[in-house]
């Protein structure tokens, strides 16, 4: 039997319908993550609602602010839709889906025991929830409002910390799942 780095001498092989032997390596739980994921997510909102509200209050409708010359840029837009302006007509269904995000992850919570899994959770549900109160509180109303975007690379899309938060937790979950841990704790081998 194989020792994962990062468990206790002990593990079980133990699969999903509770037959030994297939291979998948669990370790004694310990606590839940719960905790991690709200401070990460604390974070991540509290950061992208500070920056937008600085950023609302000093540099909208002036030029643009060269941060590295003309290759990074503080410009603010107000984005409709979703990433590179794509789906203007679509707020109302990206403000379901983003509703829809918070509750899948709080969903997934319940059984959340994996320390990584709950950083990259936490970042997905801050930058939900950054980009969820734009559309719920700034113009032009109630569930149609614009993102406020403002880093804006050259020769890319103008983007925000929520969305840095978001890409940043998908990537997160992407290696994770490839290196087969689930948000339970459990390692999988194959």
């Amino acid at each position: 039997m194989e020792r994962t780095i990062g468990t206790p001498d002990k593990t079980t092989e133990e699969p999903a319908d509770g037959a030994p032997g297939d291979g998948e390596q669990t370790a004694p739980r310990g606590s839940r993550r719960i905790g991690v994921l709200v401070v990460v997510a604390a974070i991540a909102y509290a950061l992208d609602l500070v920056t937008k509200l600085i950023v609302v209050a000093e540099l909208e409708h002036h030029a643009p602010i060269q941060v590295i010359g003309t290759v990074l840029q503080l410009d603010v837009v107000r984005n409709k839709g979703a990433a590179f302006g794509i789906g203007e007509a679509l707020t109302l269904v990206l403000t379901a889906i983003a509703a829809v995000v918070i509750v899948v992850i709080a969903r997934i919570a319940r059984r959340l025991y994996s320390t990584p899994w709950a950083i990259a959770l936490g970042m997905l549900l801050g930058g939900a929830f950054g980009n969820l109160t734009d559309r719920v509180f700034r113009s032009p109303g109630v569930f149609q409002g614009a993102v406020v975007d403002f880093i804006a690379p050259t020769h890319f899309a103008v983007f925000n910390l929520a969305d840095s938060a978001i890409v940043c937790g998908g990537i997160l979950i992407v290696i994770l799942s490839f290196r087969g841990l689930d948000p339970d704790g459990t390692l999988h081998r194959d």
